[in-house]
């Protein structure tokens, strides 16, 4: 492709730039307002706790919908759910073809047929280290690894210069599950010319390598020697190297080991159709591990992070079918704890402790590895690709500030420090931000999504901490009478018989008699006086401020 002196290639985080999490990358080239478009990921988040009556959120694509004829594709760089997880819901917006490696391929495959959004979405799959073109873009995925298989950065080139966008990312030597980073792709590309870095900044106030999968075999097998019940191993779901270590682990003591919960069963099912867990026996079903000696068990299951609806939830609640757990069992954590779960993590750790249940986490021992690089790590990738401008991305700002110093130090010219929407212009001499845009945020309500800042979810929010009123109130305007409101509420009253609800209907007697006395015959205004009565009503009383609704039915 020739270079037109009109043309630009630029790139837009519509989310994960300045949090972790809702990851929805765009490249664009061409002149602008008739750029050709790349997304790079579409992921989800999940509630903190700090929003009510959410569970799932993930970023507008208002942007890139409007111009979606001109979107080119989807590229996944692997199956985490802040990476894909939006697709389900956003794809019939996008409609796109969707490129990914095999594994997250069949992730995705498996999503979309839960799914009620989408039955027609193509995804091509692209071999490991696979090349493809996306005119004017040239693409290649480069194999690293991370705590799920398959993860690849992408190499973007351009007439105006290239670009690897690493996805999430470490560098393993020994990832146990999979190959080891590609790092002769990674060093030809580095000779040839980068002109920018978009990089993972999860772990950067990390000192040192994130370690490799391989070195934990050694303890988990030595805390499984020691223990004389039943052992519960809870990690997350998509690590399926973590699931061969365990596996190991186990056998070396002597352990037959089942797998507990729906998440875990699904990703075992893809590893195995895709061509991992070669080595590893089958794993037992739930109905099945009720059949073997506490001594002789293990239990691996979803969890870690104190999910109400996660299986070791479930089994220390009481509430799974068929296991429990004793104070003669072991619980290990061989996982971390993701920002924002701390409090959900503790309540855990606290319900494991009240019933004299022995747990092993990574605070105290080698139970788990990152997938995300540390300072080291990304000062090896910088060494490798030598790019002249750093994009931080997937993490707070605090991670994007200290990686854009530490990418200076390790050797880039520029660093350029971006939040969502804005646009920035790549390019060799001055990498810059150009304008900002738009964006916003969806959340999952039900089988919808709504805006975040919408009046839904307002309305919403303020049900849930003032509670709500709704007045029925008869009127015959002609004769001026009023008939006794029925009322209902939520989240105000234990019973219809509370005194400050009775003194209400009273005021909305008064107040809509009142109206009526004075001659009042809009509707909408007698309604209006009854409902800012009562809401100053219920203010004095209550110190809320529910919401309130009157309806008026003419009566004969």
């Amino acid at each position: 492709m020739s270079l037109n002196n009109q043309d630009r290639f630029v790139f837009l985080p519509l989310g994960g730039a300045g949090e972790i999490g809702m990851n929805l990358n765009l490249y664009g080239f061409g002149p602008p307002g008739k750029e050709k478009w790349i997304m790079i990921d579409l992921g989800i988040t999940f509630n903190n706790g700090s929003m009510t009556g959410i569970d799932v959120i993930m970023p507008d694509p208002v942007y890139i919908e409007k111009k979606r004829k001109n979107l080119l594709g989807l590229i996944l760089t692997h199956a985490h759910e802040d990476h894909l997880g939006a697709v389900p819901y956003l794809w019939s917006r996008l409609k796109c073809p969707i490129y990914a490696t095999p594994f997250t391929a069949g992730v995705l495959e498996t999503k979309l047929i839960e799914s009620e959004y989408i039955t027609n979405a193509k995804i091509n799959i692209v071999k490991l280290n696979g090349e493809f073109k996306l005119e004017p873009f040239k693409l290649k995925f480069v194999t690293l690894t991370h705590s799920i298989p398959e993860p690849s950065g992408i190499i973007i080139k351009t007439p105006i210069g290239t670009v690897f966008h690493t996805g999430d990312w470490k560098l393993d030597p020994n990832p146990v599950s999979g190959p080891p980073s590609n790092q002769d792709e990674l060093r030809k590309l580095g000779n040839k010319g980068v002109m920018a870095i978009v990089c993972d900044s999860t772990n950067v106030f990390d000192y040192g390598h994130s370690g490799s999968e391989s070195d934990l075999l050694k303890t988990l097998s030595n805390i499984i020697s020691n223990c004389p019940g039943k052992i519960a191993i809870s990690c997350f779901s998509s690590n399926v190297a973590r699931l061969e270590t365990i596996s190991t682990a186990a056998k070396k003591n002597g352990r037959a080991v089942g797998i507990v919960g729906r998440s875990l069963q699904r990703i075992e099912k893809i590893a195995r159709n895709t061509g991992y867990l070669k080595n590893t026996p089958p794993f037992l079903k739930e109905d099945q591990i009720n059949e073997i000696n506490d001594s002789q068990l293990l239990i691996i299951c979803t969890g870690s992070q104190g999910e109400p609806r996660a299986a070791l939830t479930k089994i220390l609640t009481n509430q799974h079918r068929t296991i429990k757990l004793s104070d003669k069992d072991t619980i290990i954590f061989s996982s971390r704890i993701i920002p924002g779960n701390e409090v959900s993590v503790n309540n855990l750790y606290n319900l494991i402790a009240s019933k004299g249940i022995k747990s092993f986490t990574s605070k105290d021992h080698l139970t788990h590895v990152s997938g995300h690089p540390g300072q080291d790590d990304l000062k090896k990738m910088y060494e490798l690709i030598k790019p002249k401008v750093s994009i931080p991305v997937h993490g707070e700002f605090r991670h994007l500030i200290e990686h854009s110093r530490l990418a200076l130090k390790f050797g880039a010219s520029q660093a350029v420090i971006v939040k969502n929407g804005d646009l920035i212009n790549l390019s060799e001499k001055c990498t810059k931000i150009i304008k900002t845009v738009e964006v916003g945020r969806l959340s999952l309500d039900g089988s919808r999504l709504i805006e975040l800042n919408s009046e839904i979810y307002k309305s919403k929010k303020r049900a849930m901490w003032h509670g709500t009123a709704t007045l029925t109130i008869g009127l015959n305007t002609v004769k001026r009478k009023v008939f006794s409101p029925q009322v209902a509420t939520t989240g105000l009253f234990e019973n219809e018989k509370d005194p400050i609800l009775i003194q209400a209907i009273e005021i909305a007697n008064v107040t809509a008699q009142n109206a009526l006395e004075t001659g009042l015959k809009n509707d909408k205004k007698i309604a209006e006086n009854i409902r800012i009565a009562i809401r100053k009503h219920f203010k004095i009383k209550l110190g809320k401020r529910p919401i309130t609704t009157i309806h008026l039915v003419q009566v004969e």
